[in-house]
């Protein structure tokens, strides 16, 4: 058949065919014009945070290249046939900066997917723009650092099927905002508020959800009250996270409907829930299907039922932190598929047998830590060869390491810490290589440290401290290329540490080990470094280089207990806005103390005690407004008492002893002066005047005690735990951990003169009252019997007059009692503490007598002192420089005439001793008949 020429109709319909063809072509492959002027100006209105995530490979704007399709860049979906911009994934892209609610963004109206996670957008708000995506069906803002409320007008994209704001820290959402939300989202099946402050609401709230969620995560959220029963009516929930809500509560009704109604239940979290009344053996109902359990720390308590192992698709299960729970691991029939297993810190039984090992394949992470491990062969732990993590610290286990943990060629982590390991590193453990963390501390490790750690190269954590490891410190180690995180402290270790080189590391603690040389030089180059203690080591030699102050990342510096020299760095005061702790304390330290502490500084610990600093104490220390230790103490500081020092709003412990400060302490300045302080000396200076008694009235920690007890630390991740030097019950300590309940007033050997004040019996917390060797007079205040957690009281070296009140017998912790080398007189009472002392409590007071000093007293028992009140103004005593007409009052029961002669020869003989006692000893016969009288009246009226 012969080729025959198209007809013009022919013609024309091809060439129409050609153009809709094109046409189609190309708005499937242009986005318009708007749509990449739009996404290109978002992208120049953010900087790239390359150090943002190391998750994040790159960041997905790099593609954007104007004049290119945008429908083709990295993270950008349009819609195939018009060439709108409908999906736009920026997940982990390094985008910083605010974003803004005119921000280009929003004019891409046709979106219907918006990922912007993992971003930092610097504490923006969410936008009320948000809500005009009216065709969104997935909004992602997850770990973006948005704050602020989350607006009303997110209740607008009516067609969400996943809504994720969780985990920005600063969101909140309040009650009438949440109400909007639930009411109008009646197409969600995801959603995650995690982290987002939920606190005003009542947990009745979310039962306005839509009853199609499949996943409900409320992590965290500040939730309180009783979690509401009909949870049950979310038939389709298949993952559920309520954790670490600490104030909510599941009651056993609850959790039972929960639990039996949710059958496609799959995923279940409610560390941190209060689950304390709910029977542990209501989890039997969890469906087949079910395939994580997470109730970490909920306080559960009894018999953990072991038939839930059973459930044949169980992967995951934590239970840590239940101290309650009892029962046993079940040894077979276990789900083949259990791949995490975490039960530290319970009671229940884990028999290390063969058949529970062998039923154990699957397992990757393993947390057994200060639980009851009934170990038959902890060897056999090696044939776990799947196990990735591995936690069995805190066991009490002795003897060797097993080798055949060397087999778990997988593990990225290792936890053998805290029990009681004897001989080396197994060899083996050099076939770890994939090993980041590896504690071993805590054990009784010895000899040097293996050479087979050489080819641990993805090692980033390695903790060896508290152990008995010697020789020097292989340079292999520091060689490692990830190492990040060394910890050798409390060791054997020996050798010159100038001769240490790193450049990686972020944390290094070498002290209490026999190093000795000056500082590396190469440690001022690790500009990573956050951590930094070399103390106790004794012999570090040389000076501080002011190239410490590169290091403008760290947070703790200690460099305490050597043989340090030279000058403070002026610039440690200011070089670094994240230093929390500066220990310069016990080394040979001279010139002056920093002056430039800058107000931006967050700097909780401050030690330079033990050296020869001279001056003066700066005033830039008022910008230290986080301080809580302060310890300048046994230096040359000349000074007057820092006032200024009030103002600081955490301070703690302020330790000033053993300087040559001078002058009168009169007392506060400002309100509220130190009321947090716990501790409070300055004694071994030249103080004079009266005792600072003002202050007493504003130590307000000193009146309470502190019920938690707990070791005073930083406030931030480093957990460096405090250290100071004391004076502890007449015995120089060093208290390489302070307790918070500790309370001590320190005035010792100054030149106080005058009165103990009344109003020190408000320091009720006090543990330690020292106010020895001044020339203070007067009596021994009787209000002293309102310090019932006194356990050492020192009075001795003063000129103090009169009785020793009775009263001090009832303050049962009293174990140290000095009251001599004073001008005390009459009995020492009995009974009570006053029975446990011996005569060098007494010692140097001629006018006592009893049995504790081997002295018969005559006449009557010793009066108890009046009680004091705190209110009154200047203490007053009984008898002054010749008392006058106060012997007419004293003597008044006995008759006028007898108190008006008492009162000449008084007052003409200067106090003769004679005399004093004969009027004591009728004054308190005649208070006891007051006292009776009185009983008996009080009796009658009751």
């Amino acid at each position: 058949m012969g080729f025959s020429p198209p007809s013009l109709s022919q013609s024309l319909s091809f060439i129409l065919f050609l153009f809709h063809f094109h046409s189609t072509i190309s708005s499937s492959h242009f986005c318009a014009l708007h749509q990449s002027l739009s996404l290109l100006q978002f992208k120049e209105s953010f900087s790239i945070n390359s150090s943002a995530s190391i998750r994040c490979q790159h960041p997905k704007t790099e593609s954007w290249k104007e004049g290119t399709d945008c429908c083709l860049w990295d993270g950008v979906t349009c819609d195939m046939k018009t060439g709108h911009v409908t999906g736009l994934d920026l997940a982990c892209s390094m985008l910083y900066g605010t974003l803004h609610s005119n921000s280009t963004l929003f004019s891409l109206h046709h979106l219907q997917k918006l990922d912007l996670s993992d971003n930092d957008f610097n504490s923006s708000h969410i936008s009320s723009r948000f809500g005009q995506f009216s065709n969104l069906t997935l909004l992602n803002l997850n770990f973006s650092v948005f704050a602020g409320q989350v607006p009303s007008e997110i209740s607008h994209l009516s067609k969400l099927v996943s809504l994720d704001l969780s985990d920005n820290g600063y969101l909140s959402l309040e009650p009438i905002s949440f109400d909007k939300l639930v009411r109008n989202l009646t197409k969600l099946r995801e959603l995650d508020l995690s982290s987002v402050n939920m606190s005003l609401l009542v947990p009745d709230s979310m039962m306005n959800l839509s009853s199609s969620l499949s996943s409900l995560k409320l992590n965290d959220c500040g939730l309180q009250g009783k979690l509401p029963s009909s949870m049950g009516r979310f038939k389709h929930l298949q993952y559920l996270d309520l954790s670490e809500n600490f104030y909510l509560s599941l009651e056993p009704i609850s959790f039972d409907k929960l639990v039996q109604n949710l059958t496609k239940l799959r995923d279940l979290a409610l560390d941190r829930v209060n689950m304390s009344l709910v029977a542990p053996n209501s989890l039997t109902n969890l469906s087949s299907s079910f395939s994580s359990l997470s109730l970490w720390n909920c306080g559960l308590q009894g018999k953990f039922p072991g038939n839930i192992f059973l459930l044949p698709n169980l992967e995951s299960l934590y239970l840590s932190y239940n101290e309650g729970l009892t029962g046993s691991f079940p040894s077979s029939n276990l789900s083949n598929v259990l791949s995490t297993l975490s039960l530290s810190n319970t009671r229940i039984s884990v028999y290390l047998k063969n058949d529970l090992i062998s039923n154990l394949k699957s397992l990757e992470y393993m947390y057994l830590s200060n639980c009851n491990i009934i170990s038959s062969d902890l060897a056999l732990l090696g044939n776990l060869t799947q196990l990735i993590f591995l936690d069995i610290s805190g066991n009490n286990f002795s003897g060797q390491i097993p080798s055949s943990l060397g087999n778990l060629v997988h593990l990225r982590s290792l936890y053998l810490d805290s029990n009681k390991f004897m001989g080396q590193i197994p060899d083996s453990f050099g076939s770890l290589v994939h090993l980041s963390d590896l504690y071993l501390s805590n054990n009784q490790l010895v000899g040097p440290i293996h050479f087979q750690l050489n080819t641990l190269s993805n090692l980033q954590y390695l903790y060896l401290s508290n152990n008995l490891f010697n020789g020097t410190i292989p340079s292999f180690l520091l060689a490692l290329p990830s190492l990040q995180y060394l910890d050798l402290h409390n060791n054997n270790l020996i050798g010159n540490i100038s001769e240490l080189q790193h450049n990686s590391l972020t944390y290094l603690d070498l002290s209490n080990n026999h190093l000795h040389g000056p500082i590396p030089s190469s440690i001022f180059k690790q500009e990573n470094l956050t951590t930094l203690i070399l103390a106790s080591n004794s012999k570090l030699t040389g000076e501080i280089s002011s190239s410490i102050c590169k290091l403008r990342f760290l947070l703790v510096l200690d460099l305490s207990n050597n043989s340090l020299s030279g000058s403070t760095p002026q610039c440690l005061g200011n070089f670094s806005s994240m230093l929390s702790v500066l220990h310069l304390g016990m080394n040979n330290l001279q010139g002056t103390i920093p002056s430039t502490f800058s107000k931006d500084n967050i700097l909780e610990y401050l030690n330079l005690n033990g050296n020869e600093l001279e001056g003066k104490i700066p005033p830039s220390i008022i910008n230290c407004t986080m301080l809580e230790v302060l310890d300048l103490g046994n230096n040359k500081i000349e000074d007057t008492f820092p006032y200024f020092l009030e103002t600081l709003p955490e301070l703690q412990i302020l330790i000033l002893k053993s300087n040559k400060l001078q002058g009168f302490v009169k007392g506060p300045t400002a309100y509220n002066s130190f009321f947090k302080l716990r501790i409070f000396d300055i004694s071994d200076n030249n103080f004079s005047g009266p005792l600072p008694t003002g202050y007493f009235n504003s130590l307000e920690a000193m009146m309470a005690s502190d019920q938690n007890m707990i070791y005073m630390r930083t406030t931030n991740y480093t957990g460096y735990v405090y250290s100071i030097e004391m004076t502890w019950k007449g015995v120089e300590i060093e208290f390489t951990k302070i307790r918070s309940t500790i309370r001590v007033l320190d005035l010792s050997n100054n030149n106080f003169t005058g009165e103990i004040s009344k109003v020190i019996g408000k320091l009720k917390a006090l543990q330690q009252l020292n106010l020895s060797h001044n020339s203070l007079t007067g009596h021994i205040q009787s209000s002293l019997e309102n310090l019932t957690n006194l356990e050492s009281l020192d009075l001795s070296s003063n000129l103090l007059t009169g009785r020793i009140p009775t009263q001090l017998g009832g303050l049962t912790f009293l174990a140290i009692l000095n009251l001599s080398h004073n001008q005390l007189e009459g009995r020492i009472p009995s009974g009570g503490q006053f029975n446990t002392f011996t005569a060098s409590s007494f010692e140097g007071n001629l006018g006592l007598c009893g049995f504790q000093v081997l002295k018969e007293c005559y006449g009557d028992e010793a009066p108890s002192l009046p009680p004091s009140s705190f209110d009154e103004g200047d203490d007053s005593t009984l008898f002054g420089e010749g008392f006058g007409w106060k012997a007419v009052t004293v003597g008044y029961g006995c008759g006028f005439v007898f108190g008006v002669a008492t009162g000449y020869v008084v007052f003409r003989t200067k106090k003769p001793s004679w005399f004093l006692r004969m009027v004591e000893d009728k004054w308190n016969l005649q208070s006891k008949k007051t006292k009776k009288n009185a009983g008996r009246y009080g009796a009658r009226r009751n």
